[in-house]
């Protein structure tokens, strides 16, 4: 069978790594390369991959000074030698044949990339991300790629996060596309965008929950930090770029429709915070987006409630 490369970047998850690191070497797809990039730790998570490491031959560790979530991941493009490529956020697991539903379907549908659904988990549930529209079987298009992820709503499991995912080595090798080292919040959103439309892929969907996102309070999905939370502004904002500039112009509205989305929460925080300078820039931003806004979500009543009380807010 090919191989499939792993990358798991490491920093700072001693509580987590175990289990992540058990879930991936007991996968049923046998043939495999972990890649362990540790960050820069201060925890024990760094001896943890070196203790792994030495039990199975398969993992390969990497250590190197704290340089960024980013920068970790581009350690692990650089050095992967598989036919097929994957990503495991060191604070996850997966379910134990993963990797092998994934490969098989890139197999059967001659594509390069594959895809699952995935769980987002707490301390105290499990909740299955579940698609309120039907995906079908067989190989989707480029523009169904490019749609799906902005169309959360309706097709909440399938997303533009980088790890419920098998890529084709080729693709990646041939893109030389790596992940942006400036944005520490929306880098694996533009690598996906990157990706597909500078290979044109293709895809196929295997509509089963098999990737475990653990909701962890320190996590940056959850952080309230303004500074961070706006480079998922500069992602979309290169998203859009990149599809104004392809054959799927006529879709990037769904991009700024997304921004609109971010700026949104960007100023709730803001607001939280007292941050009116940050406010009134993003109010400024919501007001420049909102009919993009509007055409993406014009059947919610609840965004559309939000979205007026921030623009009505006075500070």
């Amino acid at each position: 069978m090919d191989k499939i490369s792993i990358i798991i970047p490491v920093y700072n998850v001693e509580p987590y790594i175990r289990k992540c690191l058990d879930s991936v070497i007991g996968q049923t797809h046998k043939n495999l390369e972990i890649l362990l990039i540790n960050d820069g730790s201060s925890d024990a998570g760094g001896k943890i991959c070196d203790e792994y490491a030495a039990g199975d031959s398969r993992l390969k560790v990497f250590h190197q000074a704290n340089g960024g979530l980013s920068a970790a991941l581009n350690v692990g493009l650089s050095n992967f030698t598989g036919d097929y490529l994957g990503f495991v956020d060191s604070d996850d697991w997966i379910e134990p044949d993963m990797f092998e539903t994934l490969y098989k379907s890139a197999k059967k549908e001659n594509v390069p990339v594959s895809v699952v659904g995935y769980f987002k988990d707490t301390d105290s549930e499990s909740m299955a991300m579940t698609n309120k529209l039907n995906i079908p079987d067989g190989v989707i298009s480029v523009r169904n790629m490019l749609l799906y992820p902005l169309k959360r709503d309706d097709y909440l499991g399938f997303c533009s996060y980088v790890w419920n995912k098998l890529y084709s080595a080729g693709i990646i090798r041939s893109s030389g596309i790596k992940f942006d080292e400036k944005i520490r919040y929306g880098m694996d959103v533009i690598f996906y965008y990157s990706l597909v439309l500078s290979a044109k892929c293709t895809c196929t969907y295997t509509n089963k929950q098999m990737y475990h996102y653990f909701q962890r309070s320190a996590a940056i999905s959850k952080t309230k930090s303004v500074s961070t939370k706006s480079d998922i502004l500069t992602a979309y904002k290169s998203i859009e770029k990149l599809m104004d500039n392809s054959d799927y112009s006529d879709i990037s509205y769904w991009a700024r429709g997304f921004y609109c989305h971010h700026a949104i929460v960007v100023a709730e925080i803001a607001h939280e915070a007292d941050d009116i300078y940050t406010f009134r820039k993003m109010q400024s931003e919501i007001k420049q987006h909102l009919d993009d806004y509007i055409k993406t979500n014009e059947y919610s009543h609840d965004k559309m409630e939000r979205v007026y009380r921030i623009l009505n807010e006075k500070v």
